[in-house]
């Protein structure tokens, strides 16, 4: 039974703030796939094959997933099973296309462009549509995740957001996410710090996200700021690169109960082993 492909794909935190549906992370927590050659039967429901089935057959395959990354948790872990399943099959194909092919053939299954992009073409990206714009292979800061027991579902918590937003609040995001980009383009800390409060997603979401107003309300020493990652629950706190350790000790003695991941941020996306 011979290896076909060996590949594996980043976590991501979406939004960071003010970059609703466009900011992406590619985040140093991996899912991996293999793929061999022989006969088994494959559950062409799993949403990896299922991008793999858009570029190539599955048949005669067998599928080996190792999932890292906990789903519903606000990581992109449907993002990386997809990136996986698209880059194993260009690997199997013999093709090599890049970030932004790959992304059009699989944002029919995912429907968030800035995971995906970020899974797919790692570092710091702005998606639009199926445009992929790298701008950063880092962040300004050390992102540390803060990952809840909880679940919330993509779907609940998007419907939780209003079909209208107020002038003010619209435009004080609008301006937030020039700050954000800004930052981001140039490396500057204190632009960053200066970019991360959003008004268009997060206010309403926090019901499932508690720890967000609580991180924010005493942030430890050396944190910029706090985000929700995706929908959440999970919560990403952004370090200072010289305190991050120091920061990441904070948040596990502060609260024990949740997991404290100090990521960091991958400038690699999906890619073959």
């Amino acid at each position: 039974m011979s290896l076909l492909a060996h590949v594996r794909a980043p976590a991501s935190t979406a939004n960071v703030g003010p970059g609703f549906d466009c900011v992406g992370v590619a985040l140093d927590l991996w899912n991996e796939l293999e793929v061999h050659e022989g006969a088994s039967e494959v559950d062409e429901s799993h949403l990896g094959v299922r991008a793999f089935s858009r570029l190539e057959a599955v048949d005669g395959k067998q599928f080996r997933f190792v999932d890292r990354i906990s789903p519903e948790r606000g990581l992109g872990s449907s993002a990386a099973v997809i990136a996986l399943g698209l880059v194993a099959a260009v690997v199997v194909g013999g093709r090599d296309p890049g970030p932004e092919e790959l992304l059009a053939a699989g944002l029919e299954l995912e429907g968030h462009a800035d995971n995906l992009g970020a899974a797919l073409a790692g570092g710091v990206c702005i998606t639009r549509g199926t445009r992929i714009l790298r701008i950063a292979d880092s962040a300004p800061a050390v992102p540390i995740a803060l990952v809840p027991d909880s679940t919330v579902s993509t779907a609940a918590a998007r419907d939780a957001l209003p079909d209208m937003v107020s002038h003010p609040d619209a435009a004080f995001t609008a301006a937030q996410a020039v700050v954000l980009g800004a930052a981001l383009a140039s490396g500057s800390a204190e632009l960053f710090a200066e970019s991360l409060e959003d008004r268009l997603h997060e206010p309403y979401r926090a019901p499932w996200a508690p720890l967000l107003e609580t991180v924010r309300r005493d942030l430890p020493a050396g944190a910029l700021g706090a985000t929700l990652s995706g929908s959440g629950p999970t919560v990403v706190v952004w370090a200072r690169e010289a305190q991050a350790t120091d920061c990441a000790d904070e948040l596990g003695h502060r609260y024990p109960d949740v997991c404290v991941l100090t990521l960091g941020v991958s400038p690699k996306g999906a890619h073959a082993l």
